[in-house]
């Protein structure tokens, strides 16, 4: 392949180190592996094709590693490229290809037009899907030649098409059949990877909001009711409760800040016009438009309701105390937009704390949160940033304190806070600590809260888009009102995991 950073056909590269000592796989990796040769034996149609979901912290860039490392051992696969949806990502990726003794070069076409200077000793390559979209049409004609001058034929042992092709975070890879270009990093995986030997997408999260499929993914179509729709079939599932389990991850316990929430105008301080203010209490509010609002009320901290003044305040004290075990934890404030991080920071530094504030806007983001990994702030306030695959062993409580309700981004969020550092597994026994997650008392995000550690499937309905399918928004007909609570809002809602109970009538 001319222009990339390793050739494909052009001969054997070197044996792929071993793993190092006292690297053992994990039960599911290892299944991993076995169904990744099984579908490389079988080359059945479509069974190039495999989907792997797994909770964060599962350990699935490893896995695919050692996929890769085992089968190029039997001289199934010779190369890997792997796509992912951010450069920080693709760092994570290098450093754990470094632990297996694996080459694992980062294509940046804006940097690098002539990759081929990394040498035939490489093993992978590495690029984002954005840079795989933007330059489709140079990667395919790359793709060509290099690939047709082998021995072998097309499919032979001996061929160049014994490649692995890794998808991280394979849910970003929308595919819209009436619109190919509209899904565009979809559609340029999937015309990249066409001759690979074997397509591996991974998730944490595996679905969208959109109600598009996705690359690398396997569709069943079964009967619901009166209506045909498609499901999404992972080949591997591994549920966050089984990791909790076995102690590769932390279980979550939630506390939802509840209260009245006001609308309205108040009376006129002279007394010449009447209050016109309703209340409505946060966790029991079943109109879709009036929970929308009381959300958007609840998460300033001017609010009347002080709800999230109050919810702030208990997750420092939770940290506090969190700290007396794990000195060097830290905790993570995911806010609306940046003015509203700002205040969070702000209140934050005025209670004495060392806070990161990281957003898309700031070029030195990416310093602050290798920062804040190593330990050198006690907060990291982030807008949409500490999501997918930011890996943060010290997180230990998080604060949800943003308008976005999709189950997709609240699970995103909250799981940054599970992932165990193999400092920390020596010292803490099964379950290990929980760590912990404040939230206003959405009845939307106490709903994703009961069901984080279970793995729901993703279902493909006919348009016009349906929203109360799993894995979506939900609408106002399918939100369950939760008990009054005896009439009564303000309180904290505690919920434990990784088996999350019902409501208490009173809770404590």
């Amino acid at each position: 392949m001319a222009n990339l950073s390793f050739d494909l056909v052009q001969g054997r590269p070197p044996q792929a180190g071993s793993a190092p000592r006292g690297l053992q796989p994990r039960q599911w990796q290892s299944r991993l592996v076995q169904l990744m040769r099984a579908r490389l034996v079988q080359e059945r149609p479509g069974g190039q094709d495999v989907l792997i979901h797994a909770g964060p912290g599962a350990g699935k860039t490893l896995g695919a590693l050692l996929g890769f490392q085992r089968l190029h051992q039997e001289g199934r696969l010779d190369r890997f490229l792997v796509f992912c949806h951010r450069a920080s990502i693709a760092q994570q990726w290098q450093a754990a290809a470094r632990r297996l003794g694996l080459q694992l070069e980062r294509w940046d076409p804006e940097l690098d037009l002539n990759p081929l200077s990394a040498g035939p000793t490489c093993q992978g390559l590495v690029l984002s899907y954005q840079s795989a979209a933007r330059h489709r049409q140079r990667l395919e004609a790359a793709w060509n030649d290099p690939w047709l001058a082998t021995d072998g034929a097309p499919g032979h042992p001996d061929s160049g098409s014994r490649w692995l092709a890794i998808a991280d975070e394979v849910h970003h890879l929308g595919i819209d059949p009436e619109e190919p270009e509209a899904a565009a990093w979809g559609h340029a995986f999937g015309r990249l990877t066409e001759t690979a030997a074997l397509r591996l997408g991974l998730t944490g999260t595996p679905f969208r909001a959109d109600n598009l499929a996705f690359c690398a993914a396997r569709r069943e179509r079964l009967r619901q009711g009166d209506e045909v729709v498609e499901r999404i079939t992972p080949d591997l599932s591994v549920e966050p409760r089984q990791l909790i389990a076995a102690g590769d991850v932390r279980p979550l316990e939630f506390r939802f800040q509840d209260g009245w929430v006001e609308h309205g105008r108040p009376a006129d301080p002279e007394g010449l016009q009447h209050s016109d203010t309703e209340t409505s209490p946060l966790s029991a509010e079943s109109r879709e438009s009036w929970r929308a609002r009381n959300l958007r009320r609840a998460i300033r901290l001017g609010d009347s309701s002080s709800i999230a003044l109050r919810m702030l305040l208990s997750a420092r004290s939770r940290l506090e105390r969190v700290r007396r075990e794990h000195p060097e934890a830290g905790g993570l404030v995911i806010a609306r937009d940046i003015n509203h991080a700002g205040q969070v920071r702000d209140l934050l530094v005025e209670q004495g704390d060392r806070v990161h504030l990281v957003h898309s806007q700031d070029p030195d983001a990416s310093e602050h949160l290798r920062a804040f990994q190593d330990g050198d702030a006690d907060w990291l306030v982030s807008i949409d940033m500490c999501a997918e695959g930011f890996d943060a062993p010290r997180l230990r409580v998080v604060a949800y304190l943003t308008t976005v309700v999709t189950r997709s981004r609240f699970v995103q969020a909250i799981t940054r806070a599970v992932r165990m550092d193999a400092s920390r597994a020596s010292l803490e026994a099964i379950p290990r600590h929980p760590s912990y997650v404040f939230a206003p008392a959405d009845p939307l995000l106490i709903a994703y809260a009961r069901s984080w550690s279970l793995s729901e499937p993703y279902l493909l309905r006919g348009r016009p888009l349906i929203t109360d399918a799993p894995g979506h928004g939900g609408t106002p007909g399918s939100l369950q009102p939760l008990e009054a609570i005896d009439e009564e809002a303000g309180a904290v809602i505690r919920l434990r995991g990784p088996q999350l109970p019902g409501f208490l009538q009173r809770p404590a």
